[in-house]
């Protein structure tokens, strides 16, 4: 899935400012890497602060604007101390990707899973979401045009499971519900949220998939979505999947 750089909109007079977590490798670092593309300032969140200033450092020789700042979504300080950087440093912040994630425990099942492995999983795919979206609202409230793009799997579609790695799994769902509440919550105030599956992409936890660029680029549709676009839904290369 490509397309030609959209242009900020009029609106957005100043430049506007992503936060994309879990993006010095990976899934996160072409999205960030595409949304500087598209003209955005991007706030790069790493557990490892080293790998996410050498990220930046690499993204930042392509002559974009983006920031390292160390976020573990599993630790309140750690993201409040994000928020507190974000609110001091920049000002706004207009687009919210959480793509930290863990544990693609392919080799439980449900029925024997380690439920230390399960609660690590929700502490981080779920509940890191959810306390980084809370602690990013008032300024995503105050945006032109705000986005929260939750990145989810096909693993967490509950129509099509039978199986599979069951703590990545079950956040995976309960992520997609937590998008469910967050836009019905919020679509009177011009918030789109969507849950995006990349696809099966060669990353380090998808070894022999698609090309990253391609699964980034699901994500980036649902950032650039104008104003009348959906909110609510879970979707891959812009077209809906089965929950």
């Amino acid at each position: 899935m490509t397309s030609a750089p959209a242009a900020i909109p009029e609106e957005l007079d100043q430049q506007p400012v992503a936060v994309v977590t879990g993006a010095n490798r990976g899934i996160g670092y072409e999205v960030a890497r595409q949304l500087m593309r598209r003209g955005f300032e991007v706030v790069l969140g790493s557990r490892d602060l080293a790998k996410g200033e050498h990220a930046a450092r690499t993204l930042g020789g392509a002559g974009g604007r983006v920031h390292a700042v160390q976020l573990d979504v599993g630790d309140e300080s750690s993201v409040s101390a994000m928020g507190a950087w974000v609110r001091d440093q920049l000002g706004r912040a207009d687009v919210l990707v959480n793509n930290a994630a863990i544990h693609y425990d392919s080799w439980q099942q449900a029925q024997f899973a380690d439920l230390g492995i399960v609660r690590e999983a929700l502490e981080t795919n779920l509940l890191g979401a959810w306390r980084t979206a809370q602690e990013l609202l008032p300024l995503l409230r105050n945006s032109p045009r705000g986005r929260i793009v939750n990145v989810s799997s096909e693993g967490g579609s509950i129509s099509e499971m039978s199986g599979g790695p069951p703590a990545y799994s079950v956040s995976k769902a309960s992520l997609n519900a937590l998008t469910r509440l967050l836009a019905g919550e919020l679509r009177s105030e011009g918030i789109l949220v969507n849950a995006v599956c990349p696809g099966w992409t060669a990353t380090d936890m998808g070894e022999g998939g698609r090309p990253v660029s391609e699964g980034a680029a699901s994500v980036v549709w649902a950032v650039v979505l104008p104003d009348d676009g959906p909110t609510g839904g879970f979707f891959r290369h812009g077209r809906p999947l089965p929950w």
